[in-house]
């Protein structure tokens, strides 16, 4: 499929310099075009994605996050988002955590995947996970070509140490974490190439490792028994 991601990131600059409704509304024809090559971006990404992974998000519009921005409670009154973005969720009760993608000029084009809001009783149980062993995560961590892609784990972190935990645990760099993500980068000349959507589904199999392990332990005791 020939997918013109150059429209989304000429678009974007554009909006960029005109963020008002009365611009947006006279060239809704240059939106309704990069959102349709967006739709197909994101449509194919999901076929190739499904070959390695299951996932749960029906179809690549259904990816979408919405242009349009919520400014009630921001000093920010731009109506709209300088970025496409959209993220895919794994399917089963055993395939946890997600991908996310964004196409934003300047360089600032990323994919991600992992853990963005682990619920507390999920935080938990895989700090505990960790603090019984964490060699296997460091291991996935510290692969050369793992670590050169993605560079290190990324995500918010608590001051000191978890409630319940010791900050002076040995793996306590682990169990600071409140988010467990992974992140790439893409310059604007990759994106606008014709292999860009290869390019972010090798990128999002270059996470299977770090998911896949994630998911083990999320889906089973300290012991290794299944929990479900």
């Amino acid at each position: 499929m020939n997918m013109n991601t150059k429209t989304c990131i000429e678009f974007l600059k554009t909006l960029k310099a005109n963020n008002n409704r009365e611009w947006f509304n006279a060239n809704k024809d240059l939106y309704l075009q990069a959102h349709k090559n967006l739709v197909e971006f994101a449509d194919e990404l999901l076929v190739r994605m499904n070959i390695h992974d299951q996932i749960e998000t029906p179809t690549g519009k259904k990816s979408l996050f919405r242009i349009y921005r919520d400014v009630r409670f921001s000093k920010d009154k731009t109506p709209y988002q300088t970025h496409f973005s959209g993220g895919f969720r794994r399917a089963t009760e055993y395939l946890r955590g997600g991908y996310y993608f964004r196409i934003q000029p300047g360089g600032n084009s990323v994919l991600a995947g992992g853990f963005w809001a682990p619920n507390s009783e999920d935080m938990k149980h895989i700090r505990l996970q960790l603090q019984a062993d964490d060699q296997p995560l460091r291991q996935i961590l510290s692969d050369k070509s793992f670590k050169k892609y993605f560079g290190g784990l990324e995500g918010e972190q608590v001051k000191t140490a978890p409630k319940g935990f010791s900050k002076e645990d040995p793996v306590i760099d682990l169990l600071r974490y409140k988010q467990l993500i992974l992140t790439h980068s893409f310059t604007d000349k990759e994106v606008i190439r014709q292999d860009f959507v290869e390019k972010v589904n090798e990128g999002f199999r270059n996470m299977r490792p770090f998911l896949d392990y994630m998911s083990d332990i999320l889906t089973t005791d300290l012991n290794g028994t299944p929990l479900f």
